[in-house]
């Protein structure tokens, strides 16, 4: 069991490193896309910069918590996208059939899918989000934290969208229900959470888990607390849980499309 489970991880660790290989093909596009994508996420520090001169606060956040939020946002989108971009389009496979490719490999299905692809620009966001830790609020115990819900978000942010993804199998048209929830997910993550009320604020903390994906951890970062923290390790674990198990459950409704591909 524990040689099958160490070998599924190494070919996916291996799927990874091949699929980053190939987006290195081109050296200059690849550079290029990466240099863009950290000046694209820069430009909103002078934004930022320029509000908090003629405010102290907003939403209870200082500057220091903005860098935090802004930087926790892009290193998670980052990281998921790096290792997991396919589960972003899995509606499109189960749609038009093209699941097929990995039901004949001999890897879990789920984990094929999952590593089969990656996005080289998302590689600037997770540099970014590294980058704006360490020049606006390092210190070694926030650093390490920060890297722990990098991690944990990244599985959030990519189990929420593979719960949403996996409703396909059963729903025609989901998948733009699916993407417009995942960019709800990244586009509050960059605003701080004080500045919704009522509903809104509900939703955050319970629909679209921006809460416990970037909210929490900022005030974890900020103010330490192991329940908190504990707390967003178990949210992870159950929503990655019910997304894996939703995923599974439809795949027995899966209809093969008949493609003759093969993925190398």
């Amino acid at each position: 069991m524990l040689t099958a489970v160490k070998n599924q991880l190494r070919v996916c660790l291996l799927s990874i490193k091949y699929n980053i290989m190939r987006e290195m093909l081109n050296k200059v596009t690849f550079l290029t896309n990466i240099g863009f994508m950290i000046l694209n996420n820069a430009t909103f520090i002078v934004q930022w910069v320029i509000l908090f001169s003629i405010k102290e606060e907003v939403g209870g956040y200082g500057i220091q918590e903005i860098m935090l939020l802004w930087g926790l946002a892009a290193s998670t989108y980052g990281l998921a996208h790096v290792l997991f971009a396919r589960v972003f389009s899995l509606p499109e496979l189960i749609i038009n059939g093209k699941l097929d490719t990995y039901l004949v490999q001999p890897k879990n299905v789920l984990l094929s899918v999952m590593t089969s692809a990656t996005t080289a620009s998302a590689i600037g966001d997770l540099l970014y989000g590294l980058m704006v830790v360490c020049i606006f609020c390092f210190s070694v115990r926030r650093f390490f934290l920060f890297l722990l819900f990098t991690v944990t978000g990244a599985v959030i942010m990519t189990a929420f969208a593979l719960l949403l993804g996996s409703l396909s199998f059963w729903f025609v048209k989901t998948d733009t229900f699916g993407n417009n929830m995942v960019n709800a997910l990244v586009s509050f993550s960059t605003y701080p959470d004080g500045i919704f009320k009522g509903a809104v604020r509900f939703l955050l903390y319970s629909v679209v888990p921006v809460g416990m994906s970037i909210y929490t951890p900022v005030d974890i970062m900020v103010e330490f607390d192991a329940w908190r923290l504990l707390k967003v390790a178990g949210y992870t674990v159950l929503l990655s849980a019910a997304a894996v198990f939703t995923f599974y459950r439809g795949l027995r409704r899966y209809s093969s499309g008949n493609l003759m591909e093969a993925r190398m």
